[in-house]
């Protein structure tokens, strides 16, 4: 079938390509969530702290812009659904924000690294992708939705879970100029720095990174949304959701490992595209730029530190709904409420996970 015919293949190549640019970004830029939160907790230095909150200013703006216009329902997202699940976003940041300081990386770091030859992200890889299947679709799913997710951790709404919604800014040009403000004010911070306006490489991540999240909502929430072959009604093509979603570097693992389990059953979707695209555009940066060299483990301390950080984002990442790009700058891009929380959860994890770690280097020195 003709490429333009099939809205779900050029979901998927959309998907490839973008997931591409923002390896290929990621890898010369030094982008890095972990790193920047350790920059600013171990150093004072906000450089890269400032390219990532460059990056959710940007898709704030550009998403709601979309919806604006009309080329995306973000009510039709997982993220902005009415029922908040507080307690599990919280819990899920905060394993995660764990687990990325122990392996040393997030889920997108893990793929930018192992296109630049590191071979602790293929351990990393394999325990992430693994711990994600099973607690989407495992054992470990029992315990989130019976405990993590109990009502009694639970907020249903009439509405979306979204700020406007919440305030009773219902419509579009409400809702636009709100993400406005939200997105002016992250580029107020952002840009009120000489040192970051004068770092090229943090301001390139920034925009590239918010760049690629707002291309991700057009592909799947414009582009994918079409005929479904087999049902012939309309419906959202391409996507694991069945809706529209953009980056995010989890849920996309998980599916990845289920697709090679059982691949005559699956389809490669938007998600899983972006995971080979991260890496195949660190590849190629890493090796037009000669900075490509094989890494491994220290020492089998290393090696468990890592497979133990792997597990927490997996499992962290699954009850998060998302990740310090999948939640942290595609989920806040949508202004779920949701998103924030798991935002501030992941920081809070990290920074914490740091400085016990400060404590016991110094301890046993």
């Amino acid at each position: 079938m003709d490429v333009v015919e099939n809205p779900a293949l050029v979901v998927a190549w959309s998907g490839f390509f973008l997931a591409l640019i923002f390896g290929f970004m990621a890898n010369k830029t030094s982008f890095c969530t972990m790193g920047a939160v350790s920059d600013v907790v171990n150093m004072g230095d906000w450089g890269r702290m400032r390219a990532w909150l460059l990056g959710i200013g940007v898709a704030i703006f550009g998403t709601n812009l979309l919806v604006y216009f009309g080329y995306v329902d973000i009510g039709q997202s997982y993220y902005t659904r009415g029922i908040v699940y507080w307690f599990a976003a919280l819990v899920g940041g905060l394993v995660f924000g764990l687990g990325m300081t122990l392996a040393g990386g997030c889920g997108q770091r893990t793929l930018v690294r192992l296109g630049g030859g590191n071979l602790k992200s293929v351990v990393v890889f394999l325990f992430l992708g693994y711990t994600a299947l099973v607690t989407m679709n495992g054992i470990l799913r029992v315990f989130v939705d019976s405990v993590l997710r109990a009502d009694i951790f639970t907020l249903h709404l009439d509405g979306l879970q979204t700020l406007p919604s919440l305030v009773g800014m219902t419509d579009k040009v409400s809702q636009l100029a709100l993400a406005m403000v939200l997105s002016f004010l992250a580029f107020a911070f952002v840009f009120a720095s000489k040192e970051f306006r004068e770092n090229k490489d943090n301001l390139l991540a920034g925009l590239v990174v918010g760049s690629v999240v707002v291309a991700g909502w057009y592909a799947t929430g414009h582009l994918g949304f079409g005929e479904n072959p087999e049902t012939m009604e309309l419906a959202y093509l391409g996507t694991d959701s069945k809706g529209p979603e953009s980056m995010t570097f989890v849920g996309p693992l998980a599916y990845t490992m289920d697709l090679w389990a059982y691949w005559r059953d699956k389809h490669v979707t938007f998600g899983v595209a972006s995971v080979f695209g991260v890496v195949i555009g660190s590849f190629i940066f890493s090796v037009f730029s000669r900075s490509f060299r094989w890494e491994y483990f220290n020492s089998p301390q290393d090696m468990f530190r890592h497979i133990l950080g792997a597990i927490l984002m997996g499992f962290g990442g699954i009850t998060a709904m998302g990740c310090t790009i999948g939640q942290a700058v595609t989920g806040v891009s949508t202004l779920a409420i949701s998103s924030f929380i798991v935002f501030f959860g992941i920081v809070l994890g990290s920074a914490a996970t740091m400085k016990v770690q400060y404590h016991m280097m110094m301890r046993d020195a």
